[in-house]
C-alpha cells in the first residue's frame, strides 16, 4: 500500500532537561583569604510542551521525530552566577490531539485549542548554591543541591479530527462523492464496493458567507467496534465531531436495519456518541422515482431529521445544508457537545489493543537515547583565586 500523507497517530520518546547543580565555590580573593560561600544555583531544566496548532491537521511532520528532547539546565558558577535555564522541547500538533503513556496506556492530555500548551513533561529544578546555605553559625558551607532528575516516558499522539459534522455510513453510501460536491475536499471515488482509506477533511459553503467543516470517516463495517475493517482506528475521529450525518444508500433493501447496525456499532465503541445530534440522509435517490420516494418515507427510522439526497444531481443538497446548519446550532445540540466534549479521551487504553491498532512502526521503533551523564560528587569545592 502507498505511503499515506495522513498520520493520525505516532510514538514518540520524550525526556525532559535535569537540573544543573549547584555550586560549592568558596569566594577567595586577594586580601580576602576568607571570602566565603559564593556559589550560585543551577538552572532549571527545559520541559516537554505539547502546543495546539490550526495550521496542522496531522502528526505528519512528527512521524520521523521520534526523540523529543528538552536541554539541561547548566550548573551554577562563581560569583552566585546561576546556571543557563534549560531550553523547552515544543510539539506543535493539531487540534484534536491525545496523548497516552505507550506503556500503560493511561491517558495523560488533550490538546483542543489553538496555542492551548500543555506540559507533557516537566523539566528538574535547578540545585541550591552553597551561598543559600550560609547562617551565622554555618559560615562557610561546602555542599549545595543537586539538580532535579529529568523525567522520560514514551509517549503515543493520538489524533481525533475536530469537525462540525462526520458522516457515518457503510462503503460505498455515498461519502466521499457528498464531500466533493460540497467542498473543495478531492477525496478518492470509485463506481464499484470502495471505502475511503484515511479520513478527510471539507469546508462546506453556506449562506451570507458562513460555512462549515465536513469529516469523510472511512467506511464502518458490522463489527467495525471489535476491530473488524479499518472501523476501530477511525472511529475515534467521529467522537470529535459535533453532529453525525448517517448515510444510507436509497437501494438498500432495508434502510432502517442498516441505520441500526451503524448506530449500534457507534454505542459499543462509546455509548456518549448517541448523546449527539443525529440526521439521516438517503443518498443515490438519482436512482429512484418519486413514488418509490414516497413508500420508502413509510420504512425510515422515526425521531430524526431524514432527507433524500443525490450529490450527483444536486437533488436535495441545499435542504440537506439547512437541515445540517440548524441541527448544529440547536441549543440541544449545543448542550450535548459540551457534555461530550468532557468525556471524550478521559479513558485509559487497553496497551495490548493499542498495539493491534498501530502499524508495524511499533516493533521497528528504535528506543535508542543519549547516556545520562553521571552526576558529579558535589562534596567537592574549589578555591579560585581573583587577581584583580
Amino acid at each position: 500500500m502507498a505511503e499515506t500523507n495522513f498520520i493520525d497517530y505516532v510514538k514518540i520518546y520524550c525526556r525532559s532537561g535535569k537540573g544543573g547543580r549547584g555550586s560549592t565555590h568558596m569566594h577567595r580573593a586577594k586580601y580576602m583569604p576568607k571570602g566565603g560561600p559564593d556559589g550560585g544555583n543551577g538552572g532549571n531544566g527545559g520541559s516537554v510542551i505539547l502546543r495546539g496548532n490550526r495550521n496542522y491537521w496531522t502528526l505528519l511532520h512528527l512521524r520521523y521525530d521520534r526523540h523529543a528532547f528538552a536541554e539541561h539546565g547548566g550548573n551554577g558558577s562563581k560569583s552566585k552566577s546561576s546556571g543557563k535555564q534549560g531550553a523547552d522541547k515544543i510539539l506543535e500538533v493539531p487540534l484534536g490531539t491525545a496523548a497516552y503513556n505507550a506503556e500503560t496506556g493511561e491517558y495523560i492530555c488533550d490538546v483542543t485549542e489553538h496555542g492551548q500548551e500543555v506540559i507533557l513533561l516537566k523539566g528538574g529544578r535547578g540545585g541550591l548554591g552553597n551561598f543559600n546555605f550560609c547562617t551565622p553559625t554555618n559560615q562557610a558551607p561546602r555542599y549545595a543541591q543537586p539538580g532535579e532528575p529529568m523525567q522520560e516516558m514514551m509517549v503515543i499522539l493520538e489524533l481525533k479530527l475536530l469537525a462540525d459534522v462526520g458522516l457515518v455510513g457503510f462503503p460505498n453510501a455515498g461519502k466521499s462523492t457528498l464531500v466533493s460536491s460540497l467542498s473543495s475536499a478531492k477525496p478518492k471515488i470509485a463506481n464499484y464496493p470502495f471505502t475511503t482509506l484515511e479520513p478527510s477533511l471539507g469546508i462546506v459553503s453556506y449562506r451570507d458567507g458562513k460555512s462549515f467543516v465536513m469529516a469523510d470517516i472511512p467506511g464502518i463495517i458490522e463489527g467495525a467496534s471489535q476491530g473488524k475493517g479499518l472501523g476501530l482506528r477511525f472511529l475515534r475521529h467521529i467522537e470529535r465531531n459535533s453532529l453525525l450525518l448517517f448515510m444510507v444508500p436509497g437501494d438498500t433493501d432495508d434502510i432502517k436495519k442498516e441505520y441500526d447496525i451503524l448506530l449500534n456499532e457507534l454505542a459499543t465503541f462509546n455509548p456518549e456518541l448517541l448523546d449527539k445530534g443525529r440526521v439521516l440522509a438517503i443518498t443515490k435517490c438519482d436512482l429512484l422515482d418519486e413514488e418509490l420516494i414516497e413508500m420508502l418515507k413509510t420504512t425510515l427510522p422515526e425521531g430524526l431529521p431524514i432527507v433524500f439526497i443525490s450529490s450527483v444531481t444536486g437533488f436535495g443538497i441545499d435542504k440537506l445544508k439547512d437541515i445540517l446548519w440548524e441541527e448544529m446550532n440547536s441549543e440541544s445540540n449545543k448542550i450535548a457537545a459540551i457534555e461530550t466534549q468532557e468525556n471524550i479521551v478521559h479513558h485509559s487504553k487497553d496497551f495490548t489493543r493499542m498495539q493491534e491498532e498501530f502499524d508495524d512502526d511499533f516493533d521497528n521503533f528504535s528506543d535508542e537515547v543519549e547516556d545520562i551523564e553521571d552526576i558529579e560528587d558535589l562534596d567537592d569545592f574549589e578555591y579560585e583565586d581573583d587577581d584583580e
